[in-house]
């Protein structure tokens, strides 16, 4: 918010555990609705402009950023930096560098390796999914597909693959397929046929 964001989401508490409950959710909403219209933290366009630390912090991160860049171009460019595991590599050694300055104690996590609670913690409530909604929706599916007109919907995946093959832009082929009723996974095994499926690069 200080620093003049578009827009901010909260995540509910158990995001990581399922989706949210409802009550995870108001609480993330609510986390929202305080910093907008009871901090008045927007009611300022730019809080901390010409801050020393904040500016300073600005250029090492445009600097770190443009160094990043430079490095890609000189190996070549973004393809070429994908297909030699140089973007994933770097992304590797920053998740290894993180952790090992959280293992020393160097990044505090609060709650990991500072101020621990060693009780165990409560259990959670998380958001159950009747079953039955899976059978609902794979009936709904099935139904979709016994009743759509066949023949548009072959002829609609048949042009993804075409623009898929020719470079042309897929989003009008895409739209018109969805439009015979073609279900997202059919139209992501139309692309598949063209472009295959990504590896990621080994790094190790």
């Amino acid at each position: 918010m200080l620093g003049g964001t578009q827009s901010l989401h909260c995540n509910g508490r158990d995001e990581a555990l399922a989706l949210p409950t409802e009550e995870s959710a108001r609480i993330a909403l609510r986390t929202q609705q305080i910093i907008a219209a009871e901090t008045g933290v927007a009611n300022t366009v730019d809080p901390v402009a010409g801050s020393y630390a904040i500016e300073t912090l600005t250029n090492q991160i445009e600097e770190g950023a443009a160094e990043i860049l430079a490095r890609i171009e000189r190996a070549g460019g973004t393809l070429s930096a994908i297909e030699t595991g140089l973007i994933q590599r770097e992304i590797q050694e920053s998740a290894y560098r993180a952790q090992i300055s959280i293992d020393d104690g160097n990044a505090v996590v609060v709650g990991v390796n500072a101020f621990a609670d060693p009780t165990k913690p409560a259990s959670m409530d998380t958001l159950r999914i009747d079953p039955d909604v899976e059978r609902r929706q794979i009936e709904r599916v099935r139904a979709m597909r016994a009743g759509r007109d066949a023949d548009a919907w072959r002829a609609a995946l048949a042009k993804v693959t075409e623009a898929a093959r020719g470079g042309s832009n897929l989003v009008p082929p895409i739209i018109a397929a969805v439009e015979a009723r073609a279900t997202v996974g059919e139209v992501a095994d139309a692309l598949r046929e063209v472009f295959g499926e990504h590896r990621e690069t080994a790094t190790v």
